[in-house]
């Protein structure tokens, strides 16, 4: 009996073991296939992405202007010359890159600020159902899905100095100014820009919080109300610390989005930004394509490309380090 019972079990694993035989390519084949059908991405990513990049941080190194355009590869090696004209604070091309670079961190901030509690107070109060309130959600992203060309050329109508809306509600119906204003020159043409980026930016916030707010249980914002809690205190003590880990995330892609943000300044103000909404986006483009010494332009965009790299290093460093008690 001792006997059977052992040829039993010595049958029963050679046969698991003819059977998991077999099984092995096709377990080879599964745990390859994400990877091949994700070969594409990876191609197209390094094509679009990676190989410029490379390209760029190369050029940065070259003495390429105008005279070697047509042969980027035969321009002379200028070694660390462009990067030490552009951090040269008391030469002009220094100075002016640094004015560029604090306009576009006080327009950063600003900008990701307003941004972020536009849409946050707005997702907030489109989390009570009521009637309508599809439409307004369906409204407040009309900002977002419009093109960029479309939506900023419609500003620039509007802040038109004699028949811009803008003008005709501040000076001609509210009596807010004694004059029209000039928006897309001078000073002003730093709110204009501010404006435009937070009327176009903040529909993006409202949608990642309002998606956010989803995943809040109602029974908390119910045993606080029982408890006697008021509206700021449910938001203050409920809302904003479970929206934590998602505004994390999106008070960095909108500093990322905006830092970089060339689209807008181009088409507001065109080639030569005013001096108050000159972006460090639209200043490398005049240094490559207006004065057309490439290697200075490529050398700024290294250094903006590794400024980036360690605000987003030490954001995310800083941010996992207040996560850490909480998650123990």
């Amino acid at each position: 009996m001792t006997t059977t019972a052992t040829e039993r079990a010595t049958v029963r694993k050679d046969a698991s073991g003819a059977a998991d035989g077999p099984r092995r390519p096709g377990r080879i084949r599964r745990v390859g296939l994400p990877y091949l059908l994700l070969l594409p991405a990876l191609l197209l990513e390094l094509l679009v992405h990676l190989v410029p990049m490379v390209a760029g941080i190369v050029m940065s190194f070259k003495e390429l202007t105008q005279t070697y355009i047509r042969d980027w590869g035969t321009a002379p090696w200028a070694g660390l010359d462009n990067y030490s004209m552009s951090v040269d604070f008391n030469a002009p091309v220094g100075e002016a890159l640094v004015h560029s670079f604090l306009v576009t961190v006080a327009f950063t901030l600003l900008s990701v600020a307003l941004c972020w509690l536009i849409g946050t107070a707005a997702a907030i109060c489109m989390q009570d159902a009521f009637r309508g309130r599809g439409l307004l959600r369906a409204l407040f992203l009309v900002p977002y899905a419009l093109p960029v060309y479309a939506a900023v050329i419609t500003w620039v109508f509007m802040f038109q100095h004699d028949n811009g809306l803008v003008n005709h509600v501040l000076h001609d119906q509210l009596r807010l100014t004694d004059e029209p204003s000039f928006w897309l020159i001078g000073d002003n043409a730093f709110y204009a820009l501010l404006t435009v980026s937070v009327w176009k930016g903040w529909p993006f916030a409202f949608l990642i919080v309002m998606a956010g707010l989803q995943n809040i249980p109602r029974e908390l914002y119910e045993a606080a109300a029982l408890d006697g809690a008021g509206v700021w205190q449910q938001i203050r003590r409920i809302t904003l610390p479970s929206l934590r880990p998602v505004n994390q995330v999106l008070v960095l892609v909108l500093f990322l989005w905006t830092f970089n943000d060339f689209n807008t300044p181009y088409v507001l103000f065109g080639r030569a930004a005013p001096e108050a909404a000159d972006l460090v986006s639209v200043h490398i483009y005049q240094a490559s394509f207006v004065t057309w010494n490439f290697g200075a332009g490529s050398a700024m965009s290294v250094l903006l490309l590794l400024f980036l790299l360690v605000v987003t290093g030490v954001y995310l460093a800083v941010t996992s380090r207040g996560r850490r008690p909480a998650d123990a």
